[in-house]
């Protein structure tokens, strides 16, 4: 059932669409896995594609890369089109949908497609997120934000580093030295304000929003701007990609983008969560899902578990196996029972029980 939303939010999907274009504009590069003869292999352009022939010890996989380790501990990457060694040492290393970063002792080093370049030699902590790398540089005692292939510095401490308060995928809200608290986005700082306590913050992809201690309202930060959403502070609330949902005084389920805000639910979700595009919920035994701006009812029972990537909505289905929202429409991939699952991109990884897998693309059934 898809219930279209009110005018308003009619006029706010095409601000979302706008909004989504340069995430949305290119697929997967990427579907990483090990098959039953232990190939490494990937799905990428409709095609299966076999990357090694040796077992592999481990890889991480984003959408537009899988970093791995073969079977002689080489450090690779693999991006849908080239395969790069990157380092015969023993590394730790750390992978988002766009970016890897790599330690060796202290040494920092980040792939930006397909280039290499080294962050700090006095690393300590570090975290990737899809178009960031924030790390810790104990030489300076800075935390920095690599950022548009570039390193910029967020503060400088006289004491022991701290991580910032909250790292989305391109946004992150932090405080000095000083106690005064920023945010950082698209190269740019932006203050808040000096505060002796703690801000929750909830960032996601270009929108941050807390409870604002200093207005006592319920807040965002988007586009470069501050936004008071609510005049009261809210008790539960998520960041997506260009939109927030959370829960009013009175157990409402809201959603807030460009400027605008809509009750989803009266009824006191029983649960709820955002992840990049998506806004799941559950209402009166049913699921809901908000998807390009239409809300949708997925299903009349809870999922046992359930992944939220993009703009995919996958979950364990009343039989046991896997079912997605996709496009607007719910497919049951897999009915065998307990069959692992993954998302890459709009593209689900279905892993059955004989070690066989099902890549489920835009309607389409592909099997290995």
């Amino acid at each position: 059932m898809v219930r279209k939303l009110p005018t308003f939010a009619k006029m706010k999907k095409c601000a979302w669409i706008l909004l989504l274009l340069p995430f949305c504009s290119h697929a997967q590069k990427v579907v990483p896995f090990i098959d039953f003869n232990y190939y490494f292999r990937t799905f990428e352009n409709d095609n299966f594609r076999q990357l090694e022939f040796q077992r592999i010890k481990e890889y991480k996989a984003g959408d537009d890369l899988v970093a791995y380790i073969d079977t002689r501990g080489n450090l690779r990457v693999w991006d849908g089109q080239n395969r790069q060694d990157i380092s015969n040492m023993n590394v730790e290393y750390q992978v988002s949908d766009h970016l890897m970063a790599y330690s060796i002792g202290q040494t920092l080093n980040v792939w930006d497609e397909g280039k290499l370049k080294t962050l700090t030699y006095f690393a300590s902590k570090y975290v990737v997120k899809d178009s960031l790398v924030i790390f810790q540089d104990t030489r300076f005692n800075t935390v920095n934000a690599y950022w548009n292939k570039q390193v910029i510095e967020l503060y400088r401490l006289t004491g022991d580093l701290y991580m910032p308060e909250v790292i989305g995928e391109n946004i992150v809200a932090f405080k000095d030295n000083g106690n005064f608290y920023k945010i950082f986005w698209r190269g740019q700082i932006y203050d808040i304000g000096v505060w002796n306590g703690s801000i929750d913050f909830q960032a996601g992809t270009d929108i941050i929003c807390f409870n604002d201690p200093t207005t006592r309202t319920f807040a965002v930060f988007e586009q470069g701007n501050f936004v008071d959403v609510e005049s009261f502070w809210m008790k539960k609330y998520k960041a997506g990609r260009g939109f927030i949902a959370y829960e009013d005084l009175n157990g409402n389920l809201k959603v807030y983008q460009a400027g605008e805000n809509e009750v989803l639910s009266n009824f006191s979700a029983t649960f709820w969560e955002v992840k990049d595009d998506l806004l799941v919920w559950g209402e009166n035994s049913y699921v809901y899902a908000l998807q390009n701006a239409q809300k949708i009812q997925v299903c009349s029972f809870t999922p046992k578990d359930y992944l939220l990537k993009n703009n995919v909505f996958a979950f364990r289905n009343i039989l046991g196996g896997v079912s997605a929202l996709m496009n607007g429409k719910v497919y049951d991939v897999s009915n065998q029972v307990d069959s692992e699952y993954e998302i890459y991109g709009n593209v689900l990884l279905v892993k059955l029980f004989n070690r066989s897998f099902i890549v489920f693309k835009d309607g389409k059934e592909y099997r290995s």
